[in-house]
């Protein structure tokens, strides 16, 4: 997605057998968070902190998914095992990730790769993007998510 403040359509594979279409989220913030690899230790973790904190984030309208490029299978054991209550979306071609700019080189021990840079943006219900937050740091990531949407919920709707 070229620096645009707009979420244009996004169409994808969901862990509720069906297609998720961002146009139909409707009068609600939305969080989408790009991760690396179901069942690794760090999206794990992301997944978790935002599981824990979900009941908060519905109580502030907005709503959460999750998208890598694993398969639906691969999701819903990931959802199953850790009791993920949203959505994950599968971008198997990565198509959408690309989009997003989630998708780079990376570096870990000291080998260049591409793959998924851990993303993470927040839409208002207008569809307007009010924060990117790139290569995340999956440690107290999800509190400063949820600081800025209480903060933008408020101007939202006031």
């Amino acid at each position: 997605m070229k620096e645009q403040n707009k979420l244009s359509s996004l169409n994808l594979p969901s862990t509720k057998n069906n297609i998720f279409k961002s146009k139909n989220i409707k009068d609600k913030f939305l969080v989408i968070y790009f991760y690396p690899k179901d069942l690794t230790s760090g999206c794990t973790l992301q997944a978790k902190d935002f599981s824990k904190n979900y009941k908060l984030f519905k109580r502030n309208n907005c709503e959460i998914i999750g998208i890598s490029a694993d398969n639906l299978d691969s999701h819903k054991k990931f959802k199953k095992k850790i009791k993920i209550p949203f959505e994950l979306l599968s971008d198997t071609k990565k198509k959408i990730i690309m989009k997003f700019k989630a998708w780079g080189k990376k570096s870990m021990y000291g080998k260049s790769f591409f793959g998924i840079k851990r993303t993470t943006y927040l839409i208002d219900p207008n569809k307007k993007i009010i924060k990117i937050w790139k290569n995340v740091k999956v440690k107290n990531h999800v509190k400063d998510v949820l600081k800025t949407l209480i903060i933008n919920k408020k101007s939202f709707f006031h």
